[in-house]
């Protein structure tokens, strides 16, 4: 049978920009191998698997080209606008999603869609050579989670003219290297803080827009800020709009998302 798949930008309003996901809706269980086939084939930073279940909740798994990940933001995003945009929940309804990281919920908001994400704080934390080497500069804070680095810089600006050297990066023993500034305040922004995120380790060499990178950069930033909602810009190439509201060992994060393609696999 045909699976449906779906190539949904997250965190932007406008096609071609945030962070593309491919999404599917699996019809029957599927063994892993195939799921890791597929995601090669969307080549996309995530690739995510939905599949209803009897209580109506719906089982979530994400694959990079290369690997499982136990958390991801822009695609969650993504397979909920799918859900509610292909007619399988009301507007209203919110969503459950079952994952390696517990059970993540998504609902319709005046701020576009919101997820609620576990916070991963992060620790101050010894920056391995590779890392120092790899960014090739010195940060103002090294901090780590179970997932990341978290890396504070000078400003704005050297955030988004960093070219990190990737076959050092990875090698940093980490999922993936996030690197951060406050705005800089300049005419017209919006921002609270900026970043960009390379995860060369799991075969994506900068990630366009982070959900889960901000379930730690919300409680530094809110710390650092003293600022309970956020704005928040991934300066990648593609950049893409967060609004962050840290609430104890949780994030409600917030974003938009558009759906480029409609389509289906030969299985």
């Amino acid at each position: 049978m045909p699976v449906p798949v779906s190539i949904i930008d997250a965190f932007t309003s406008e096609p071609f920009r945030g962070n593309p996901a491919a999404v599917c809706l699996l019809q029957e269980e599927r063994e892993e191998q195939w799921m890791r086939l597929v995601a090669a084939e969307m080549n996309l930073s995530e690739t995510a698997f939905l599949m209803q279940k009897t209580d109506g909740s719906y089982g979530l798994r994400w694959f990079t080209p290369l690997d499982e990940v136990d958390l991801c933001g822009h695609a969650t995003l993504a397979a909920a606008h799918y859900l509610w945009e292909h007619g399988h929940r009301e507007p209203e309804h919110k969503l459950l999603f079952l994952t390696r990281s517990g059970i993540l919920t998504a609902e319709r908001t005046a701020d576009g869609i919101t997820l609620d994400f576990p916070a991963e704080p992060v620790a101050p934390a010894v920056a391995p050579e590779e890392l120092i080497q790899g960014l090739g500069l010195i940060p103002r804070y090294v901090g780590r989670n179970r997932m990341d680095y978290v890396v504070e810089v000078d400003s704005e600006r050297t955030v988004r003219t960093l070219q990190p050297d990737m076959a050092l990066l990875s090698r940093v023993e980490t999922r993936g290297v996030i690197v951060t500034a406050r705005a800089d305040g300049g005419p017209g922004s919006r921002y609270d803080f900026v970043s960009r995120a390379f995860f060369p380790s799991i075969g994506i060499n900068e990630d366009p827009v982070t959900g889960s990178a901000h379930c730690a950069l919300a409680p530094y930033w809110q710390r650092r800020l003293r600022k309970d909602e956020l704005v928040a810009y991934q300066a990648s190439a593609r950049g893409g709009e967060l609004l962050l509201r840290p609430v104890g060992d949780r994030v409600r994060m917030s974003g938009t998302a558009v759906t480029v393609m409609n389509g289906h696999l030969r299985t």
